[in-house]
């Protein structure tokens, strides 16, 4: 056993627990990063580990979620469940499963509101519902997938109408809608990611409507997918300081404007050193009232004639061959 390669030894002791029954099917198995610093491997030894058991049909990975036992690791399913150990998925009392785990997300999404992402945990999820912690894993099996239905419960609040209108009044209402959830709830735009992106039905609708407004105008299928990405990207980015600044508002009491008028003296004194000659010769003038809602439409309207230039530009070289 001592000969056995590091990823190899690592593979053995997850298939030991999955064995003994202590991460069942649907449990998160350590991600790569957890394993590296509890064996001292380096990341590709615990890659290496993590496919040798997706290759034994043992775990495979959940977009938004990680890696998971797999629900039809080999004996394992039908194994039985140790006393005092919950059913995954059980009805509580005669209520659907559905049901409950709808309760569940109505209540995370209050605590992220009130308290932000940071402050969401099982335990807490469980002290608002007056419930015992180990009781909400009869019906989610994480965190993460609370997080998940969160953000598609959040998107569902405000569904997009029946397509109407041209291109650039779509993409706007679209924009517009998202803006909206990002302000109702903070701690949205930490839950989506362009890079590594939840599969949240309601949130790719804004995707989807996004695609189906550019359909038609003559841009290839790359620009089509780049400007509907570009756009929700644009969004979250600039919605991705609202918790921030609701967290540091209920933390000191000041919000955003109230702490820049305390910063006005300083922000003068080091204009007044001549270092920033046009930003002190634009603060002197009136007129200028810049915040977070400006920013966003400002930068919205400057996104979407970039997309009208480049529609037109595409059309110009049909337009000529006609004439």
């Amino acid at each position: 056993m001592t000969d056995q390669p590091p990823y190899a030894r690592i593979a053995a002791e997850i298939r030991r627990r999955i064995d003994a029954g202590e991460l069942r099917p649907g449990a998160r198995v350590p991600s790569t990063r957890q394993i590296a610093v509890r064996w001292g491997v380096a990341i590709a030894t615990a890659t290496k580990a993590l496919a040798a058991l997706r290759h034994e049909g043992l775990v495979h990975a959940v977009p938004g979620v990680g890696t998971v036992v797999s629900p039809t690791a080999p004996g394992r399913a039908d194994q039985p469940r140790r006393a005092g150990q919950a059913a995954p998925r059980a009805t509580r009392a005669g209520v659907p499963d559905d049901a409950v785990r709808a309760r569940i997300v109505r209540a995370a999404i209050r605590i992220a509101d009130a308290e932000g992402l940071a402050a969401l945990t099982m335990r807490r999820i469980a002290t608002e519902l007056d419930v015992a912690t180990m009781s909400l894993y009869r019906h989610v099996r994480n965190k993460d997938e609370i997080v998940a239905l969160m953000a598609d419960a959040a998107f569902a609040e405000a569904p997009l109408p029946e397509p109407g209108g041209g291109w650039r009044d779509r993409l706007e209402l679209s924009a517009k809608t998202q803006w909206g959830l990002y302000r109702a709830h903070p701690w949205l735009a930490r839950t989506m990611s362009l890079s590594r992106p939840l599969l949240v039905p309601h949130g790719m609708l804004h995707i989807e409507w996004a695609l189906r407004a550019l359909d038609g105008l003559g841009l290839d299928d790359d620009t089509v997918m780049h400007t509907a990405i570009t756009l929700f990207g644009y969004v979250r980015g600039t919605a991705a300081d609202l918790e921030v600044e609701e967290q540091a508002t209920q933390d000191t009491g000041v919000g955003g404007e109230e702490w820049l008028e305390a910063q006005e003296d300083a922000m003068m004194a080091l204009l007044a050193g001549g270092s920033f000659p046009a930003f002190a010769a634009i603060r002197r003038r009136p007129g200028v009232d810049i915040n977070v809602q400006s920013l966003f439409e400002y930068g919205l309207e400057r996104l979407l004639d970039g997309v009208a230039a480049v529609i037109a530009k595409q059309r110009a070289p049909a337009a000529e061959s006609t004439s």
